[in-house]
């Protein structure tokens, strides 16, 4: 047995052992960062290259659309053309009631889609809560679903007068269809979730509130989204039929004294009123998916 003593390591030897570990590990983290950092650039550039593309494909069809017009490929007074668009827009914009127009649109959808979710969703709700309404009601879901709601319109004329049908009109759109949206959501929220909260005593109400609600976050989000689209189809139907102000109103009121800039006009501002409800609806959503810690 040796009687040579053991050597103790020394304080710097051991500092000088972990900043090697530490420098070895640093390394793949810096080549990781340089990489990412590398990814996020091209992902960048490909979202500007997307960006562009889109832009410069409206560039071409407007200047393709002005040239047809003013070559007489096609004729302008049934086509009109970029240049008297722009004209009439700020002819009705200044001197008209575009915006008052406008205006009228945008509340009329924004009340039609507020309501369709919540009484879609309540009744989705139902249908969840007891399977024997379910059962009874679900056919006639499906019928009216399937029922063209235009031929609804001279009926919610008469009960609801000319001012209430379009909002009937907008919730017979939507409404259906968020119905068939939010159960479909709910059914595909994990049994096992449930049965573990039924197991811990939870009643159907605590159950609702705290998992399935909140689990359906992205469902309701995307059944918002396709509402947007189809309450504005339902409130331009209604105006069509209807109204004394709206911008489907001024479409065929321009349709009659055939003015085609002022329905083109119109088109032009229901488009950019889509947008616009399209983009807070994805604020909306960006907001309650990072809120109940969903991927966004």
């Amino acid at each position: 047995m040796s009687s040579l003593p053991v050597s103790e390591p020394s304080i710097g030897s051991e500092t000088r052992k972990e900043q090697s570990i530490a420098l070895v590990a640093e390394i793949p983290e810096k080549a990781a960062s340089v990489q990412y950092a590398q990814y996020l650039r091209v992902q960048k550039r490909r979202l500007w290259a997307v960006r562009l593309s889109q832009l410069l494909v409206l560039i071409l069809f407007l200047g393709l659309w002005e040239l047809a017009s003013n070559m007489k490929w096609v004729d302008s007074m049934l086509t009109s053309k970029p240049s008297q668009i722009v004209h009439s827009f700020q002819e009705l914009a200044f001197h008209g009631d575009l915006f008052k127009h406008t205006w009228t649109t945008a509340i009329e959808t924004f009340i039609g889609i507020v309501v369709s979710m919540l009484f879609g969703t309540l009744v989705a709700v139902v249908f969840w809560w007891s399977t024997f309404a379910s059962k009874v009601l679900e056919p006639y879901v499906v019928v009216l679903n399937a029922l063209p709601k235009v031929a609804l319109g001279p009926i919610f004329y008469i009960w609801l007068g000319d001012k209430y049908s379009i909002y009937g009109m907008a919730m017979a759109i939507s409404v259906i269809v968020t119905i068939i949206m939010v159960e479909s959501g709910f059914k595909e929220i994990s049994k096992t979730k449930l049965k573990l909260m039924e197991s811990f005593g939870a009643s159907k109400a605590q159950m609702l509130r705290m998992v399935l609600l909140p689990a359906s976050i992205p469902n309701l989000i995307a059944t918002l989204k396709v509402n947007v689209g189809l309450t504005l189809v339902g409130v331009i139907m209604g105006e069509f039929l209807s109204s004394k102000a709206g911008l489907g109103y001024l479409i065929i009121y321009g349709g009659q004294v055939f003015q085609m800039n002022m329905v083109m006009v119109s088109i032009a501002m229901l488009a950019l009123l889509s947008i616009v409800l399209y983009g807070l609806v994805n604020v909306i959503g960006r907001f309650a998916k990072k809120k109940y810690h969903f991927e966004t």
